[in-house]
C-alpha cells in the first residue's frame, strides 16, 4: 500500500481528538504538516502529535512538495479560499462541515475539484458511523415497509458563552446565519438525505428569540424528498433541557434514534421490536477517513460523504433559512 502524506489546514479543537489520529492512525497515511495563523500553536501541536512540519502561513503548506492532499479544518468562512487554493494545486482534499456558509460558495468549490477531475470529501461524517449504517440497513431490508415521514426534533439550552455574549463564529450571522442550525442541523439534514434521498423542496421559518446573538436561534423547516417521503425538522437554541430525537415513520412502523446522542437506535412495528445501542469509534471520525483511505489507494470504495453529496447539504440549509 502506497502512503499519502496530509497536511491540515486548521489544527484546533475538532482536529485533537475527532479527527487528526484518525489521520494519524489510519494505515496509509501519514500527517507531515500542519498550519494555524498562530505559529506557537502550530508548533505545540505539531509537538504534541509528533508531526515534523508547520506553519501559519496555508499557501506554504498547500505548495509544499512533502504534502499530496490537505484537510481543511478551519470555520466555514475561510474554506472556499483555502479550497480553491487546493484545487489548483491539484491535490485532494477532505473540508470539515458545513462546506460553506452558503451554497454559491459550496458550488464554486465543487466545480473547481470536479473540473480538475479531483477526488473532495467533506466531513460529513456520520454516514459512516456503524450506528448510522445499521438504521440505513433497517430502512434499505424495508424493515417498517414504505417510508412516509420523517420528524427530527433538536433542542438545546443556551451555553456560557452564549449567555455572556462572548464571540462565537458558530453564531456569527456572518460565518452562521442559521446560527448553531448551520453546524449542528447539517449533520442531520445531510444523513436524511443519505437514507432517504436527495431533497426535492425546503422551506423554512425562522427567528432570533433570546437575541444573544445576531444569527437565528430557532428556525422549524417542512420539505419533501424526490421519492416523495416529507418530513418535517424544529431546531431550537434556548430550550430548558436537549432533546434530540428523529422519528422516521414507516407503513409498517418506526425507527427512532439522536443524531448527537449515543443512545440506543430503535426499530419497532407491530409485531417486533429491537433497540441498539451501538457505540461510536474514540476517534469519531475513524471510518470516513478510513473509507477516504479506501477511496484514494484502494479504489475499491465509493465514499459517502463528498463534495457533491455536501452541496446539495448546503443548497438544502439555505432553502430553509431562505436564502435560496
Amino acid at each position: 500500500m502506497k502512503t499519502i502524506k496530509w497536511g491540515f489546514i486548521g489544527c484546533g479543537s475538532v482536529t485533537e481528538v475527532k479527527s487528526g489520529p484518525a489521520y494519524q492512525l489510519t494505515e496509509g497515511f501519514e500527517v507531515v504538516a500542519v498550519m494555524r495563523r498562530n505559529i506557537e500553536k502550530a508548533k505545540d501541536y505539531a509537538k504534541r502529535h509528533n508531526i515534523n512540519t508547520f506553519y501559519n502561513d496555508a499557501d506554504a503548506l498547500i505548495n509544499d512538495e512533502n504534502v499530496d492532499a490537505i484537510y481543511i479544518a478551519t470555520p466555514p468562512d475561510s474554506h472556499k479560499t483555502y479550497a480553491l487554493k487546493v484545487a489548483k494545486a491539484g491535490k485532494p482534499c477532505c473540508i470539515e462541515k458545513p462546506i460553506t456558509p452558503n451554497y454559491q460558495d459550496s458550488s464554486a468549490i465543487l466545480n473547481a475539484f470536479q473540473s480538475a477531475n479531483i477526488p473532495l470529501f467533506v466531513a460529513y461524517y456520520r454516514r459512516s458511523l456503524p450506528r448510522f449504517l445499521k438504521v440505513k440497513s433497517w430502512l434499505d431490508d424495508h424493515k417498517i415497509g414504505e417510508i412516509r415521514h420523517v420528524n427530527w426534533l433538536f433542542c438545546k439550552p443556551p451555553n456560557n458563552l452564549d449567555l455572556n455574549k462572548t464571540y462565537n463564529w458558530r453564531t456569527d450571522a456572518k460565518i452562521a446565519p442559521g446560527g448553531y442550525f448551520d453546524d449542528l442541523a447539517s449533520h442531520g439534514l445531510d444523513l436524511l438525505a443519505f437514507y432517504l434521498g436527495e431533497f426535492k423542496d425546503a422551506k423554512g421559518i425562522c427567528a432570533n428569540q433570546q437575541h444573544l446573538y445576531d444569527a437565528y436561534d430557532t428556525i422549524s423547516a417542512t420539505w419533501i424528498h424526490e421519492n416523495g417521503v416529507t418530513g418535517t425538522g424544529s431546531w431550537n437554541f434556548g430550550s430548558n433541557e436537549r432533546i434530540d430525537n428523529v422519528t422516521i415513520i414507516g407503513s409498517k412502523g418506526t425507527i427512532t434514534f439522536s443524531i448527537f446522542q449515543d443512545n440506543a437506535i430503535q426499530l419497532k412495528t407491530k409485531d417486533f421490536k429491537e433497540s441498539l445501542v451501538i457505540d461510536n469509534p474514540k476517534h469519531i471520525q475513524q471510518y470516513h477517513v478510513e473509507g477516504i483511505r479506501d477511496a484514494l489507494i484502494i479504489n475499491n470504495f465509493k465514499h459517502p460523504s463528498t463534495g457533491a453529496t455536501a452541496v446539495h447539504t448546503s443548497w438544502v440549509t439555505d432553502k430553509i433559512l431562505g436564502q435560496l
